[in-house]
């Protein structure tokens, strides 16, 4: 059972102790049982040093797509515009959705609610699932009272981006497909027929055409082993530089500038 370290006042004097208790939610109801008032950053749940809790949580490798968030949206709209309580739409959500990861999400961010926090700050932790823009939509919406109404045109916005991924997706099968197939025939032909056209070309002898040459050092290059290594861990750090600069600020700009060309 989790352990958390609170600092808090008793009586009008600061306090340190540990509350155990399953969530958050919990370890508050007690603090307040004894009479202790504690800042929500004041209570932290105490990490053992070493444990030998080898579990690993699967639910977690998944992915939350833009669908998700849509119907997640839309439903949570019609339950707020309902009448429905807050931490109510928020189990009813968590039992109904699908995704495990939306699940798991759903279930700490209710905690949160339940503990008092607004649902913009509830929400802004997991931003996988929940961007910035989300976020501050959601605030606005809390504000304004008009949470519902926000909700359904973020659901409208997810569901326009939604439908152009797919149309983005379905008119890049054809060219992708055909790019792999050249790019495999390429290697192909590099890698098993030019070798032993090679050997004919040696025992002719002559002078070959510089195009010709050009493929057949090709062919010795990517035959060799410590060339073709050197070459795949050249690729994948270029790969990974490019995600990582791609990342910052300046790297989105320019690589999408250059994109939308």
């Amino acid at each position: 059972m989790p352990r958390y370290k609170v600092r808090g006042l008793k009586a009008g004097q600061p306090v340190r102790l540990t509350v155990v208790a399953n969530n958050l939610t919990e370890a508050r109801a007690r603090l307040r049982r004894e009479g202790v008032f504690a800042k929500q950053e004041d209570i932290q749940e105490e990490k053992p040093f070493f444990s030998l809790d080898t579990s690993f949580d699967f639910s977690m490798m998944g992915s939350i797509d833009i669908r998700d968030k849509a119907v997640f949206s839309r439903q949570f709209a019609a339950l707020i515009n309902a009448g429905v309580s807050m931490v109510r739409s928020l189990t009813i959500m968590e039992e109904q959705t699908g995704n495990p990861k939306l699940k798991k999400y759903l279930r700490a961010i209710r905690a949160e609610v339940e503990a008092g926090k607004n649902l913009s700050d509830s929400i802004r932790p997991y931003p996988d699932a929940f961007d910035g823009l989300y976020c501050s939509m959601v605030q606005a919406g809390e504000v304004g009272g008009v949470l519902d109404e926000v909700l359904n045109r973020l659901a409208k916005l997810l569901e326009d981006m939604d439908r152009l991924q797919k149309q983005i997706k379905s008119a890049m099968t054809y060219p992708v497909v055909v790019t792999i197939l050249a790019v495999l025939i390429f290697l192909g032909m590099v890698l098993f027929i030019l070798p032993t056209f090679e050997s004919i070309y040696n025992d002719l002898g002559g002078e070959l055409p510089a195009f010709t040459q050009f493929f057949i050092n090709i062919s010795k290059f990517l035959r060799t082993p410590q060339y073709s290594l050197g070459l795949v861990g050249f690729l994948v750090a270029v790969f990974f530089a490019f995600q990582r600069f791609y990342r910052t600020r300046a790297g989105k700009e320019t690589i999408d500038a250059l994109a939308l060309k």
